[in-house]
């Protein structure tokens, strides 16, 4: 039996450790040097940082009498290549990782170092064990992954989320896992979430009563009126409107930042996106199509005799329909409610968020941000990509293969 297929917990180890400029072939140069004495790999962690690579291999120690010569060897070759060695002699493994694994993905425009010492001494507080940091992004945000282990994910995610938004980045913590890369369905809010706009305003904006319907959509979305009364109250000022209007409007539409690579990559992730709304179909529907979204809902502004009523017509969206259509969305894509993702701003929002596996608060106000999982507090829609693991390079893989 191989030193492989027996425990190491409690057996010789060498850790060989090389450092030094990066440059294609180190990584199999190191392990040939390796192959002829006959050792087996217990762990390998490579990682390149600025062009400087830090490559570790944990291996069984080479047959009696040849550690020396395996020193000597591996430090000559290092020599060749222009790199650095070390090599530490010990007993086992890396230790077992703990119960409660969960990724940590801090988002930040910068990132400081007082926000990550700040991040990693609130991990180590609730008996979290950092067992590895991995960088997603250096732009538009620089997003890094924590991977944490020994302390449960809520527990874990009500500790970071609360110093958050004082360190001025932005924290979402999951739980671990395979499910993780599988949440199959993303489903967003549009006004202020996928476009950068408020529908109603735009069309108030023709009406003459832009005013009157900004104040009533700002207490609304602030929890303060509810959402059906206020629909109908601001619609209701559009009575009369020339149905050209629709067009002018959908012109006038301005996607939010990264919409679209936001869409454009989880599409080519296999990803399935919807929206749900409480502003008009007359705008959704059209997104839809330009965009490529797999469901979109939202109130439909009724028309007569070519001008709007002042009414609206079929199910209202509002907070409760949202969770409602996030649910029958799930269900006709085939994806459990835990593996999906909600985004949105306002307060009509949080049921949807709650429901979701993964709630995010984009850019919100501040009930919304309290309530949801995460918050991202950046004007660029596409970072929520980063929350889901989802690497820069990834991103740009995405559009290359659509420019093709």
């Amino acid at each position: 039996m191989s030193a492989s297929q027996t425990s190491t917990a409690d057996v010789p180890t060498l850790l060989v450790k090389i450092f030094g400029k990066d440059r294609p072939g180190i990584t199999a140069g190191l392990f040939d040097t390796l192959a002829a004495y006959s050792v087996d790999v217990v762990d390998i962690e490579q990682v390149v940082t600025r062009g400087r690579l830090t490559l570790c291999a944990l291996v069984t120690p080479p047959p009696h009498g040849l550690e020396g010569d395996l020193r000597a060897t591996v430090h000559s070759w290092a020599e060749s290549m222009k790199m650095q060695a070390e090599i530490i002699s010990g007993r086992g493994d890396n230790r077992p990782r703990g119960l409660g694994r969960s990724l940590v993905t801090v988002l930040g425009h910068p990132l400081t170092a007082e926000a990550t010492a700040r991040i990693a001494a609130k991990i180590a507080s609730v008996g979290g064990n950092i067992d590895r940091i991995f960088r997603l992004a250096k732009y538009p945000v620089t997003a890094v992954e924590f991977a944490v282990s020994g302390v449960e994910t809520e527990l874990l995610r009500t500790s970071l989320v609360t110093d958050a938004a004082a360190l001025g980045v932005d924290v979402a913590v999951v739980a671990a896992g395979l499910h993780r890369r599988a949440q199959r369905l993303v489903v967003m809010d549009v006004d202020s979430t996928l476009i950068q706009d408020e529908v109603i305003e735009l069309f108030a904006a023709h009406a003459g009563c832009e005013d009157k319907v900004a104040e009533v959509t700002a207490a609304a979305m602030r929890g303060e009126l509810d959402f059906e009364q206020s629909l109908h109250a601001r619609v209701a000022l559009l009575e009369g409107l020339d149905a050209s209007v629709v067009d002018k409007v959908r012109s006038e539409v301005r996607l939010t930042p990264g919409a679209r690579t936001l869409i454009r990559t989880l599409k080519r992730l296999g990803y399935q996106v919807g929206v749900v709304s409480g502003g008009f179909t007359q705008v959704t529907d059209d997104l839809k199509e330009r965009l490529g979204l797999d469901f979109a809902q939202a109130n439909t502004l009724e028309i007569v005799d070519g001008r709007l009523t002042g009414r609206v017509t079929g199910e209202i969206v509002d907070r409760a329909g949202k969770a409602r259509l996030l649910r029958r969305f799930a269900a006709e894509a085939g994806v459990p409610l835990a593996q999906t993702v909600a985004i949105g701003d306002g307060a009509n929002d949080l049921d949807m968020l709650n429901a979701a596996g993964l709630g995010v608060a984009f850019n919100a106000k501040p009930v919304v941000r309290e309530a949801a999982h995460t918050a991202v507090n950046v004007p660029f829609l596409d970072t929520v990509l980063y929350l889901l693991g989802v690497t820069r390079e990834e991103v740009e893989a995405a559009d290359t293969h659509d420019e093709r």
